[in-house]
């Protein structure tokens, strides 16, 4: 799965939840001819992300190339089970990508349309955000 190598801080602050504005970053398709765009918000967790990769592999079967537009870097902590309160931050638990919509999420070529469409709609099952399939 994917995780850092190395990260400046080992645990972050939550972040606020703000429920506006779109992103601006990674939201045209750079590798490939088609893509799978977020039209949600969530955080997409490292197991999600590579669930989803698993079932576009399986079903192209060795055809095209494949591209991950998104590298889970955010630390998420929990303490654990039946722990009193205090005593602190928990440990590092997973690592989670933070995703606004226009976000593309993965990329793919070297597949026909049909292929490629059929492939993303498998890996949007995986995932808890609300996705369009995208060509150039």
């Amino acid at each position: 799965m994917l995780t850092p190598k190395k990260i400046k801080h080992r645990k972050w602050h939550k972040g606020r939840r703000r429920f506006k504005g779109i992103e601006t970053r990674g939201v045209s398709l750079a590798f490939g001819s088609y893509g799978l765009k977020s039209q949600g918000r969530a955080w997409l967790t490292a197991r999600q992300i590579e669930s989803a990769r698993r079932a576009m592999t399986r079903y192209v079967a060795r055809g095209g190339k494949i591209r991950i537009r998104i590298f889970p870097d955010k630390p998420i902590t929990k303490k654990g089970a039946e722990t009193p309160m205090g005593g602190g931050k928990g440990s590092v638990d997973h690592y989670v990508a933070p995703i606004k919509p226009g976000r593309i999420l993965f990329e793919i070529d070297g597949v026909s349309k049909d292929l490629a469409a059929e492939a993303m709609r498998r890996a949007s099952y995986k995932l808890p955000v609300k996705t369009q399939f995208i060509e150039k």
